[in-house]
């Protein structure tokens, strides 16, 4: 584990993640063991080859159905949005040409259950707000620290995905996410992605106009089943997921390099149906990095 870790585990967060965690494939309950290092060393390969880690059977087997049962229950309280939407979240732009990729719209029909309407008592929040999982994390992604999102509905969030809704290819607005899969669909709703199509000063319009018309050549795959993690640069590569059979759910753990990372006001609108205080307050900070979104 990092020497500059400040995150300081409590006997609560250990004993919680006892309950949780796959704790003979996944030792975070020893950080500084051989086994622990080994582990943290494959994801950090695997981020650094496509930006995208896959930790499989990362939830206890015991626990799965608990998961499974308390987001099925979540459900129905996700705010459905429906609108045809840019791989950027942005309004049209006529000045562009017509087959520019930020007048590239998509249906985007599924809906998010925010995190304020999840119990901390439920098994993602638990493991969300866990330090050692966080000490973890960090560690996978080669940080001293990261943050809980700051975002008051966003911060942590459940996908709902019946059957026949879309989630489109687009872009996050953080740098990295995580992602625990909740309910598997019974067919399809793979995870789809491209690798780093773009960077910091370049959008890679051209590579991306190849995807969004069809080109599966920069498409990579992953199947993700209930109780799998996934560790994702979702700001750099493209991503969506793909047609499915059967309600899909996935809960995504909204972490940031740094401290009050909160979600723009007309896409917090959008994608969760309303907003708060803090996203006003917050809308006037500009990202640094210069991308489109």
């Amino acid at each position: 584990m990092s020497e500059a870790t400040l995150v300081e585990p409590t006997q609560k967060a250990v004993e919680n993640l006892a309950q949780i965690v796959n704790l003979t494939d996944y030792p975070l309950d020893n950080p500084d063991s051989a086994a622990y290092a080994a582990v943290v060393k494959k994801l950090q390969e695997q981020l650094a080859e496509d930006g995208c880690a896959h930790l499989p059977g990362f939830i206890q087997d015991a626990v799965k159905e608990q998961l499974q049962y308390e987001s099925e229950q979540l459900a129905p309280q996700a705010h459905y949005h429906e609108n045809q939407v840019t791989p950027y979240a942005t309004a049209d732009d006529p000045s562009l040409p017509a087959d520019h990729p930020k007048r590239h719209f998509q249906a985007f029909t599924n809906g998010f259950v925010a995190k304020d309407i999840i119990g901390t008592d439920k098994v993602i929040y638990k493991l969300y707000s866990n330090p050692i999982f966080q000490n973890f994390i960090a560690d996978c992604l080669g940080e001293e620290r990261i943050y809980e999102y700051a975002d008051p509905i966003a911060g942590l969030v459940i996908n709902v995905m019946p059957e026949s809704t879309t989630l489109p290819w687009h872009f996050d607005t953080n740098e990295f996410i995580v992602s625990l899969m909740t309910k598997r669909p019974t067919e399809g709703g793979d995870f789809e992605y491209c690798p780093g199509i773009r960077e910091v000063g370049n959008e890679n319009f051209d590579n991306v106009k190849r995807v969004l018309n069809g080109d599966r050549d920069l498409v990579k795959t992953l199947t993700l089943n209930t109780g799998d993690l996934q560790l994702f640069k979702g700001r750099f590569s493209m991503h969506r997921v793909a047609p499915a059979k059967g309600q899909r759910l996935c809960a995504i753990l909204g972490y940031a390099k740094e401290p009050g990372m909160i979600g723009r006001v007309q896409r917090t609108k959008d994608v969760y149906g309303r907003v708060t205080q803090a996203h006003i307050d917050a809308e006037n900070n500009r990202r640094s990095d210069g991308l489109a979104d």
